[in-house]
Protein backbone atom coordinates (compact mmCIF):
# COMPACT_ATOMS: atom_id res chain seq x y z
CA UNK A 1 0.00 0.00 0.00
CA UNK A 2 1.16 3.52 -1.17
CA UNK A 3 2.05 6.03 1.66
CA UNK A 4 2.98 9.71 0.83
CA UNK A 5 6.38 11.24 1.95
CA UNK A 6 6.40 14.52 3.65
CA UNK A 7 9.82 16.42 3.06
CA UNK A 8 9.55 19.74 4.53
CA UNK A 9 11.75 22.46 2.90
CA UNK A 10 14.06 24.60 4.60
CA UNK A 11 13.86 27.17 2.40
CA UNK A 12 10.80 28.46 4.81
CA UNK A 13 12.46 27.55 7.77
CA UNK A 14 13.91 30.31 10.19
CA UNK A 15 17.41 30.77 9.96
CA UNK A 16 17.48 32.59 12.96
CA UNK A 17 16.85 29.67 15.23
CA UNK A 18 17.21 26.48 12.90
CA UNK A 19 17.77 24.15 15.76
CA UNK A 20 14.37 24.68 16.68
CA UNK A 21 12.93 24.21 13.27
CA UNK A 22 15.43 21.11 12.81
CA UNK A 23 13.84 19.68 16.42
CA UNK A 24 10.51 20.39 15.18
CA UNK A 25 10.92 18.36 11.86
CA UNK A 26 12.67 15.44 13.66
CA UNK A 27 9.81 15.16 16.92
CA UNK A 28 7.29 15.28 13.51
CA UNK A 29 5.80 13.07 11.12
CA UNK A 30 7.66 14.48 8.82
CA UNK A 31 9.76 11.82 6.60
CA UNK A 32 12.95 13.65 4.96
CA UNK A 33 14.62 17.17 5.24
CA UNK A 34 14.47 18.66 1.80
CA UNK A 35 17.14 21.33 1.29
CA UNK A 36 17.20 23.64 -1.99
CA UNK A 37 20.74 24.42 -3.15
CA UNK A 38 20.21 27.35 -5.54
CA UNK A 39 23.54 29.48 -6.80
CA UNK A 40 21.77 32.78 -8.33
CA UNK A 41 23.09 31.35 -11.86
CA UNK A 42 21.08 28.51 -12.84
CA UNK A 43 17.82 29.84 -10.79
CA UNK A 44 17.55 33.60 -9.87
CA UNK A 45 18.03 33.47 -6.09
CA UNK A 46 21.34 32.06 -3.91
CA UNK A 47 20.17 30.13 -0.92
CA UNK A 48 22.43 28.17 1.29
CA UNK A 49 25.83 25.72 0.88
CA UNK A 50 27.75 23.07 2.67
CA UNK A 51 28.42 24.91 5.88
CA UNK A 52 24.43 25.06 6.60
CA UNK A 53 23.98 21.30 5.25
CA UNK A 54 26.76 19.94 7.51
CA UNK A 55 25.33 21.54 10.42
CA UNK A 56 21.76 20.65 9.54
CA UNK A 57 22.82 16.95 9.38
CA UNK A 58 24.68 16.74 12.96
CA UNK A 59 20.95 17.59 14.41
CA UNK A 60 19.00 15.69 12.15
CA UNK A 61 17.49 12.41 12.85
CA UNK A 62 15.65 11.86 9.20
CA UNK A 63 17.33 11.59 5.89
CA UNK A 64 18.41 15.00 4.52
CA UNK A 65 16.66 15.35 0.93
CA UNK A 66 18.87 17.69 -1.38
CA UNK A 67 18.10 19.13 -4.33
CA UNK A 68 20.92 21.41 -5.72
CA UNK A 69 19.79 24.29 -8.45
CA UNK A 70 23.04 24.84 -9.99
CA UNK A 71 25.50 25.18 -12.71
CA UNK A 72 27.87 21.96 -13.59
CA UNK A 73 26.52 19.87 -10.56
CA UNK A 74 28.77 16.94 -11.18
CA UNK A 75 32.08 19.40 -9.69
CA UNK A 76 30.41 19.14 -6.26
CA UNK A 77 28.56 15.65 -6.04
CA UNK A 78 31.88 14.66 -3.84
CA UNK A 79 31.16 17.51 -1.59
CA UNK A 80 27.61 16.89 -1.11
CA UNK A 81 28.09 13.00 0.35
CA UNK A 82 30.91 14.56 2.46
CA UNK A 83 28.23 17.02 4.32
CA UNK A 84 25.50 13.89 4.75
CA UNK A 85 23.21 14.19 1.85
CA UNK A 86 21.45 10.89 1.75
CA UNK A 87 19.58 11.79 -1.43
CA UNK A 88 20.77 14.47 -4.45
CA UNK A 89 18.77 15.66 -6.71
CA UNK A 90 20.07 17.58 -9.75
CA UNK A 91 18.35 19.41 -12.27
CA UNK A 92 17.44 17.80 -15.89
CA UNK A 93 18.26 20.69 -17.62
CA UNK A 94 21.81 21.07 -15.96
CA UNK A 95 23.06 18.01 -16.85
CA UNK A 96 24.42 17.81 -20.66
CA UNK A 97 25.53 13.75 -19.69
CA UNK A 98 22.88 12.90 -17.04
CA UNK A 99 23.38 9.00 -17.00
CA UNK A 100 27.26 10.17 -16.09
CA UNK A 101 26.24 12.49 -13.24
CA UNK A 102 23.60 9.95 -12.21
CA UNK A 103 26.18 7.19 -11.57
CA UNK A 104 28.68 9.31 -10.07
CA UNK A 105 26.00 10.40 -7.36
CA UNK A 106 25.26 6.60 -6.85
CA UNK A 107 29.11 6.11 -6.94
CA UNK A 108 28.63 8.13 -3.77
CA UNK A 109 26.20 6.02 -1.79
CA UNK A 110 24.18 8.53 -2.11
CA UNK A 111 20.29 8.29 -3.86
CA UNK A 112 19.91 9.94 -7.50
CA UNK A 113 17.44 12.19 -8.01
CA UNK A 114 16.77 14.08 -11.43
CA UNK A 115 14.70 17.48 -11.08
CA UNK A 116 12.24 18.20 -13.96
CA UNK A 117 11.16 22.48 -14.43
CA UNK A 118 7.76 23.05 -14.93
CA UNK A 119 8.06 23.42 -18.90
CA UNK A 120 10.73 19.89 -19.17
CA UNK A 121 8.67 16.82 -20.62
CA UNK A 122 9.05 13.81 -18.28
CA UNK A 123 9.22 12.17 -21.92
CA UNK A 124 12.84 12.47 -21.72
CA UNK A 125 13.32 10.64 -18.86
CA UNK A 126 12.62 7.46 -20.21
CA UNK A 127 16.43 6.48 -21.12
CA UNK A 128 17.05 6.93 -17.49
CA UNK A 129 14.17 6.15 -15.54
CA UNK A 130 15.35 2.53 -14.28
CA UNK A 131 18.40 4.16 -12.84
CA UNK A 132 16.99 6.91 -10.98
CA UNK A 133 15.76 6.73 -7.21
CA UNK A 134 13.51 9.82 -7.08
CA UNK A 135 12.20 12.20 -9.85
CA UNK A 136 10.88 15.55 -8.57
CA UNK A 137 9.05 17.23 -10.75
CA UNK A 138 8.88 20.99 -9.89
CA UNK A 139 5.40 22.61 -9.66
CA UNK A 140 6.30 26.07 -9.82
CA UNK A 141 9.24 28.05 -11.37
CA UNK A 142 12.16 27.10 -9.42
CA UNK A 143 14.11 29.36 -7.46
CA UNK A 144 11.50 31.11 -4.83
CA UNK A 145 9.57 30.03 -2.02
CA UNK A 146 5.88 30.78 -1.97
CA UNK A 147 4.76 30.38 -5.27
CA UNK A 148 1.26 29.67 -6.70
CA UNK A 149 1.05 25.51 -7.75
CA UNK A 150 0.80 25.11 -11.77
CA UNK A 151 -2.04 22.79 -12.13
CA UNK A 152 -0.16 20.87 -15.37
CA UNK A 153 1.77 18.73 -12.97
CA UNK A 154 -1.26 16.51 -12.60
CA UNK A 155 -0.60 15.70 -15.56
CA UNK A 156 3.00 15.46 -15.65
CA UNK A 157 2.79 13.13 -12.42
CA UNK A 158 0.19 10.89 -14.17
CA UNK A 159 2.54 10.11 -17.21
CA UNK A 160 5.31 9.88 -14.95
CA UNK A 161 3.70 7.37 -13.09
CA UNK A 162 2.78 5.29 -16.45
CA UNK A 163 6.04 5.56 -17.25
CA UNK A 164 7.85 4.18 -13.52
CA UNK A 165 4.51 1.33 -13.67
CA UNK A 166 5.94 0.41 -17.22
CA UNK A 167 9.33 -0.03 -16.95
CA UNK A 168 9.17 -1.83 -13.54
CA UNK A 169 11.52 1.41 -12.47
CA UNK A 170 11.92 1.63 -8.57
CA UNK A 171 11.62 5.50 -8.34
CA UNK A 172 9.87 7.94 -6.25
CA UNK A 173 7.89 10.74 -7.47
CA UNK A 174 8.01 13.71 -5.69
CA UNK A 175 6.39 17.15 -6.19
CA UNK A 176 7.44 20.83 -5.17
CA UNK A 177 6.11 23.81 -5.39
CA UNK A 178 2.89 25.54 -3.84
CA UNK A 179 1.87 22.05 -2.00
CA UNK A 180 -0.57 22.76 0.33
CA UNK A 181 -3.70 20.78 1.85
CA UNK A 182 -5.96 21.37 -1.08
CA UNK A 183 -3.81 19.72 -3.63
CA UNK A 184 -2.02 16.53 -1.87
CA UNK A 185 -4.83 14.59 -1.91
CA UNK A 186 -5.16 15.09 -5.91
CA UNK A 187 -1.13 14.49 -6.32
CA UNK A 188 -1.11 11.57 -4.72
CA UNK A 189 -4.29 10.30 -6.57
CA UNK A 190 -2.08 11.16 -9.85
CA UNK A 191 0.57 9.00 -8.68
CA UNK A 192 3.37 11.08 -6.27
CA UNK A 193 5.00 9.69 -3.40
CA UNK A 194 6.71 12.50 -1.78
CA UNK A 195 5.70 16.16 -1.30
CA UNK A 196 7.92 18.54 -0.40
CA UNK A 197 5.89 21.66 1.67
CA UNK A 198 7.61 24.83 2.97
CA UNK A 199 5.55 27.62 3.24
CA UNK A 200 2.37 25.36 4.10
CA UNK A 201 4.44 23.89 6.90
CA UNK A 202 6.75 26.41 8.64
CA UNK A 203 4.44 29.32 7.88
CA UNK A 204 1.38 27.87 9.75
CA UNK A 205 0.45 28.17 13.29
CA UNK A 206 1.10 24.75 14.17
CA UNK A 207 3.99 23.45 11.93
CA UNK A 208 3.90 20.02 13.35
CA UNK A 209 0.45 19.72 12.44
CA UNK A 210 0.52 20.61 9.26
CA UNK A 211 2.52 17.87 8.75
CA UNK A 212 -0.11 15.73 9.91
CA UNK A 213 -2.59 17.20 7.98
CA UNK A 214 -0.51 17.18 4.52
CA UNK A 215 -0.47 13.07 5.18
CA UNK A 216 -4.05 12.40 5.38
CA UNK A 217 -4.21 11.51 2.26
Amino acid sequence: MRKILISPSFLSANFLNLAADIKMINDSQADWFHLDVMDGVFVPNISFGFPIISHIKKMAQKPLDVHIMIVNPDNYIQEFAKVGADILTVHYEACPHLHRTVQKIKSEAMKAGVSLNPHTSVSLLENVIEDLDLVLIMSVNPGFGGQSFIPYTYKKVAELRKMIDQTGSHALIQVDGGVNTENSKLLFNAGADVLVAGSSVFKSENPAQAIIDLKKI
